[in-house]
């Protein structure tokens, strides 16, 4: 999950030997004045006292609004089928600070996450970091620890000035461009692309995952002379007709080459722009590899199933662009006599309107959670938030525990339920699952 903000007007003294992760974290919530800072000269000037020269790596930066987690899983496992040693970072988490980083498809150990963050600690100085650019640091110290061929990153936020942008990639793909972190990225997407596509670089090759993009990402990709393969011109995808049960397929045809996808449970434009990616970095992965790889592909929090009877289907969408993805998911499941419950918590600077519009035509049931945590919006701002969606009589709970176990109470065995929304409720949802600590009244 995301970092809680909750910093002392003084910061504390730096980890000493022996810190745990835990200790550590707590260090680099504290020691930077604001939760998001956005520019690389900080960045920069720490970078090149971990590093003199670029990293001898290729690096492949993955941008956009939705889908970026899907496409980095993506590319890494197909990465590793070529026999390619990689690493990948991704943000946030949802249960624990190492699912961040991998190291050829593992988790890192404490034991290497705390080294790394000792290296980034001394070469900082007096350099003021926030919580993700130290992270980010971190991540790539381990990388480097590790010998690894090929670093596949997430950015966290716009692209331009994300700490991951403090590198150059060597490819780069943006999955899509939409309206969120209005705050920080502006209010359309054309403001907003022209911040994601700050993460290509001159001649490099790039892919572009969604069906429209913005103007801003072609006249930059144009003016830099990017070799930039779009959906829908470059190639395309084209649904098979396909009897019985399970993910439709889909089949990417691109470079005289057709791949059969699954439309699920990743959505299918992310995991085509990472196959577009892997045709130009490995082309000589047979496409019968691709095709295995990716259809035992799954992501934490993606619409994830972790439940039967009823199915419960959890899924971090929290802004509308995400919400209208996984409507269409659940909409494929839904029968006659089939009710989907929903347990939704949101932040206060998300468009809840918007996730509750691109929801409602699915979903017969709404469970509201109160998240208290920084920016979360407690159960009855968001009764008054949905219903100017024109969503009324939704219960609020005082804890995703209540809302979850009052769903699963309430669902028949062939019901649906989704916890949805932000990465703090999808967490804690996903937890009790885990746990199997969740009952029944």
């Amino acid at each position: 999950m995301p970092p809680s903000s909750n910093r002392p007007d003084q910061p504390p003294a730096s980890p000493g030997a022996g810190a745990t992760v835990d200790q550590w974290l707590a260090y680099l919530e504290a020691i930077h004045p604001t939760e998001i800072d956005l520019g690389l000269d900080r960045v920069l000037v720490v970078l090149r006292r971990l590093f003199r020269r670029k990293p001898q790596v290729r690096i492949i930066t993955v941008a956009g609004t939705n889908g970026k987690g899907s496409a980095v899983a993506a590319v890494e496992a197909l990465l590793r089928a070529a026999g390619r040693r990689t690493g990948a970072y991704t943000s946030p988490h949802l249960q624990r600070y190492n699912e961040r980083i991998r190291l050829n498809g593992e988790e890192i150990t404490d034991e290497a996450l705390v080294k790394a963050f000792e290296a980034v600690e001394t070469a900082r100085g007096s350099v003021s970091l926030t919580y993700f650019e130290f992270g980010t640091l971190a991540a790539f110290v381990a990388f480097a620890e590790a010998g690894l061929d090929d670093w596949v990153l997430e950015v966290g936020l716009g692209g331009r000035l994300d700490a991951v942008n403090v590198l150059d990639a060597d490819f780069v793909i943006l999955t899509s461009v939409d309206i969120d972190h209005v705050a920080f990225l502006g209010d359309n997407r054309e403001v907003i692309g022209f911040e994601k596509a700050g993460v290509l670089r001159p001649g490099i090759p790039a892919v572009y995952a969604d069906i429209d993009p913005p103007r801003s990402v072609l006249q930059q990709a144009t003016a830099q002379k990017v070799d930039l393969d779009l959906f829908g011109r470059d190639y395309e995808l084209v649904r098979e007709e396909q009897a019985g049960s399970g993910f439709p397929v889909v089949v990417l045809n691109y470079d005289d080459q057709a791949v059969r996808l699954p439309a699920g449970p990743l959505p299918v434009t992310s995991v085509a722009a990472a196959v577009v990616a892997i045709r130009k970095l490995e082309p000589e992965l047979p496409v019968a590899v691709i095709e295995q790889v990716i259809a035992g592909l799954t992501v934490p929090g993606r619409f994830e199933r972790l439940g039967t009877s009823p199915d419960v289907f959890l899924d971090v969408g929290h802004n509308p662009h995400a919400a209208a993805w996984l409507s269409v998911q659940l909409g494929s499941l839904k029968s006659a006599g089939r009710r989907i419950h929903a347990v939704y918590g949101a932040l206060a600077d998300k468009d809840v309107e918007g996730v509750v519009r691109a929801m409602a035509n699915v979903v017969d049931v709404w469970y509201l959670v109160s998240l208290t945590v920084p920016r979360g919006l407690s159960g009855q701002d968001l009764q008054a938030r949905i219903a100017s969606a024109g969503i009324s009589g939704a219960p609020a709970f005082e804890s995703v525990r209540e809302a979850f176990e009052s769903a699963l109470t309430a669902a028949a065995p062939a019901d649906l339920v989704v916890v949805f929304g932000s990465f703090y409720t999808v967490a804690e949802g996903r937890e009790l699952l885990l746990d199997n600590s969740l009952t029944r009244s």
